[in-house]
């Protein structure tokens, strides 16, 4: 296969002319297996491959090859997740037929004016790439004819379901004539996707490229372990032993994205958030930002990154790892693309490690233990970095040489060593400063044992001197909830047995209960889409009832062990 060029693939001048103005010589793996077998016969298909694979082109480049361009009916129909995918494929599609001449291509998506986007569809296209909303959207209107189209394509068919579209997909798919091909394409295969493939496909051909949910070949997955309170810290240093880092940083929540974004930004960093509190023109201008590189580091939910098309990130960083494998298979995969090699790394607490056990093995990835750095290897990284950038810097005589002469005045009297000196410290002594003294952030699982029992037994720390936060979680007695049912709940969801669980409130519709301080952000984690008896509940941080300190055990405060004992 790596022999094969463009030529090979069967395609016609004018297409082949369009790609190699694109910079393609050589097919990637997808597109040599798709791409002939789409132009032999008209088949329904399904293919699993990571993004950044070149899907684009394997289902776009048949599609445009079968186009009657003297017909102005749509022809083909592609489906995407997202807004800034469903704009990528329309442009990609735009320099695949640059030199067919009458070939009409339309996105539609929401967000945008649509009496622009009705406009141009009453004029007639031959291919529209959308998302589901907007384009089930202008069929009930009757804007949107798909009654003769003979292919249609699902593309990142995954993230589509994930993202609640499984209706919408059904009613646009109902709209289209029996007679035509399908083509789903996606990362991974949910039961919803395989449902699709069952009811709206006949005798699909089936390729994978690489292992079914399985990581890129080119991505290193690495961990690093800290507590809970530590991943902040944790993720400054990975950044500052990465100078040249241009990744993004995958949150659970919307709250968790914001202030990460805003301490790294306070902290000096090139960074910015995207998450669904942003307008749509906010988010194009932090797009805009992050893939012209101006920013170093974008920090985002799963939901707000969906379909997010961008070249050379260097890294992906989970800050905590997601609950479901799939979800870790489209972070990972949005480093390492087009050959590239790519580093996946994940923030951890001891009480994910089960989790990544299971992802690795999902994946057919070892996940490579990696210390925290420490202050003195990132001052060196960073000093070397620093020498030979400028080392590596182009220098325009003609703009510097007016100036050569003051400044070799301002700088008589140094030495070749002083200057050197003097240089290094202006850009260097704030990472020095920063890093003097810098703490071992690196957990160990025996640590509270250790500092605990190296005392003596009258200087150990009272669990009553210890400081709680209280939660709120949204089920009752009403539900059946009890102490000893919410303990247990709690020890399911948390699997770390150093916790201790402080003041519990069964009230009828909602409840309170407490834990260390240290496991605040542990309990977050571990309850994000958590489930009672089959209905989903939302924790979230309350206010303290009882100050911030826990000292007595008034009014009949109880305070429980891991084990789900308690003392009156």
């Amino acid at each position: 296969m790596n022999d094969l060029t463009i030529d090979d693939l069967g395609l016609s001048e004018k297409l082949v002319r369009g790609i190699r103005d694109m910079g393609f010589e050589n097919p990637t793996p997808v597109q040599a297996k798709v791409i002939p077998l789409l132009l032999e016969k008209p088949v329904d298909l399904v293919a699993l491959a990571q993004t950044g694979t070149g899907k684009t082109a394997a289902f776009g480049l048949p599609i445009i090859e079968r186009i009657d361009v003297h017909n102005r009916q749509t022809q083909a129909l592609v489906l995407s997740p997202t807004r800034e995918l469903c704009m990528q494929i329309a442009r990609d599609f735009d320099n695949f037929c640059r030199y067919i001449d009458g070939m009409r291509i339309q996105a539609v998506y929401g967000g945008a004016d649509i009496q622009r986007q009705i406009n141009a569809l009453q004029k007639g296209v031959q291919i529209i790439v959308a998302t589901p909303g907007r384009m089930l959207d202008l069929i009930y209107r009757g804007k949107a004819d798909i009654s003769a189209i003979r292919t249609v394509v699902l593309d990142e068919a995954d993230e589509m379901l994930n993202m609640g579209f499984k209706e919408d997909l059904n009613a646009i798919l109902a709209k289209t004539p029996s007679e035509k091909n399908t083509l789903l394409f996606s990362a991974t295969m949910p039961a919803e996707a395989a449902k699709i493939s069952r009811e709206y496909m006949t005798d699909p051909v089936k390729i994978t490229i690489g292992q079914r949910n399985s990581g890129a070949e080119n991505v290193s997955h690495h961990y690093y372990m800290v507590q809970a309170k530590n991943r902040y810290a944790a993720l400054k240093r990975i950044a500052d032993i990465n100078p040249d880092i241009y990744g993004i940083i995958f949150c659970r929540t919307r709250k968790e994205t914001k202030e990460i974004a805003d301490k790294l930004m306070q902290d000096g960093y090139n960074a910015d958030a995207l998450h669904g509190d942003l307008s749509q023109v906010q988010r194009d201008a932090v797009m805009q930002k992050f893939r012209k590189k101006n920013l170093q580091m974008l920090v985002a939910t799963d939901v707000a990154a969906r379909g997010l098309d961008v070249n050379d990130l260097t890294h992906v960083i989970n800050m905590g790892l997601p609950d479901d494998i799939e979800s870790y298979t489209h972070r990972s995969g949005r480093t390492g693309r087009a050959g590239k090699s790519g580093v996946s790394i994940s923030i951890i607490h001891s009480h994910e490690k089960g989790r990544m056990r299971m992802i690795e093995k999902k994946i057919n990835k070892t996940f490579e233990y990696r210390p925290v750095p420490n202050g003195k290897d990132i001052c060196e990284k960073q000093l070397f970095h620093l020498i030979d950038k400028m080392k590596s810097v182009a220098v325009n005589e003609t703009e510097i040489e007016p100036y050569i002469e003051k400044i070799n005045q301002k700088l008589d009297g140094l030495s070749r060593e002083e200057i050197i000196h003097k240089f290094v410290s202006l850009e260097f002594n704030r990472f020095l400063d920063y890093y003097q003294g810098a703490v071992d952030l690196n957990y160990k699982e025996s640590r509270r044992r250790e500092k605990n029992t190296s005392r003596p037994k009258s200087e150990r720390r009272s669990r009553f001197n210890t400081s709680f936060v209280r939660f709120h979680i949204d089920v009752g007695s009403k539900d059946n909830l009890s102490t000893g049912s919410l303990i247990g709940f709690i020890n399911r969801m948390v699997h770390n047995r150093d916790m201790r669980i402080g003041k519990i409130e069964i009230l009828k519709s909602f409840s309170f209960f407490e834990v260390e301080d240290d496991y605040a952000q542990d309990i977050l984690d571990a309850f994000h889409n958590a489930k009672f008896d089959g209905k989903k509940v939302r924790v979230e941080q309350a206010e303290s009832s009882s100050g911030h300190r826990r000292s007595d055990k008034k009014k009949g405060r109880r305070d429980f062990s891991r084990k789900g004992s308690h003392r009156r």
